[in-house]
């Protein structure tokens, strides 16, 4: 049984992670699952949008705690391994938002620590009623420093803040008013309503997603007015796409378009 499984219908890969038993930790073997298949997708053409879930009943529950303990057992500590772990996970977060398709993540259950970042760095989120995200680490004496990254570059500041020296949970309505989730659900419509969300993207123009994409993130850590040069110079590219010429002449003649991608 594959710890990962991949299932692709149309242009959307589902990505679920298949260890329930351990709520979905991200274990080493995880991350690595996690990295390859992601690397795989970002060079396949047919596919425009991937879901990401987790099966049993929870999405993630952050690392793999058993595992970080034996890594102790290293003559320096664990000091190199446990800086080579978060390096790997901070590496698979960041390709996450580095493919050029759309990754949307479908959450149940509970996302903490780690798995409440897996949730912050996808680039949508859709979460069924009754989930609950925290990061926890706090609460066993260890400060979420890298969920921090991608929890306080979706939500404010002080809110994050309480998150992180707490460790309590928050539910899907401040989680959602907060925008670290996009939309709430009713559990039975979780994975129709994350698919179609999915299958809206995948429909776009992929040439438009993709530049699109790599702007969006490109351009958070600019200044407003290097912002608005950089993204001037994108839109200056994109309007050069054949299809997007095609996009707008069909636009203006209210017809569908013909695009060749």
């Amino acid at each position: 049984m594959a710890i990962l499984e991949r299932n692709d219908t149309n242009a959307v890969a589902t990505l679920t992670m298949n260890t329930p038993e351990k709520l979905n930790a991200l274990s080493e073997a995880m991350l690595d699952a996690l990295q390859s298949e992601l690397e795989t997708i970002a060079e396949t053409p047919t596919i425009r949008a991937v879901i990401l879930k987790g099966n049993g009943k929870a999405f993630c529950a952050g690392h793999d705690l058993k595992e970080m303990t034996a890594g102790r057992q290293a003559e320096d500590g664990g000091k190199s391994y446990f800086t080579e772990l978060f390096q790997r996970c901070a590496t698979m977060m960041q390709t996450i938002q580095k493919i050029p398709q759309p990754v949307i993540a479908q959450v149940h259950g509970i996302a903490t620590a780690a798995g409440c970042q897996l949730v912050a760095t996808c680039d949508m989120a859709v979460a069924a009623e009754g989930t609950r995200f925290g990061v926890n680490g706090v609460n066993i004496g260890l400060f979420c420093s890298t969920p921090m990254v991608a929890l306080t570059r979706n939500i404010p500041r002080k809110q994050a803040f309480e998150m992180l020296t707490t460790g309590q949970f928050i539910h899907t309505g401040k989680a959602e008013a907060l925008g670290l989730i996009n939309k709430t659900v009713p559990h039975d419509q979780l994975d129709s309503t994350t698919f179609d969300l999915a299958e809206t993207v995948a429909g776009k123009l992929k040439a438009a997603v993709k530049i699109g994409k790599e702007a969006f993130y490109n351009q958070l850590t600019m200044s407003t007015a290097d912002a608005y040069a950089f993204t001037g110079d994108i839109m200056a590219q994109n309007m050069l796409f054949r299809d997007t010429e095609e996009g707008i002449a069909a636009f203006l003649d209210k017809r569908p378009p013909n695009w060749t991608q």
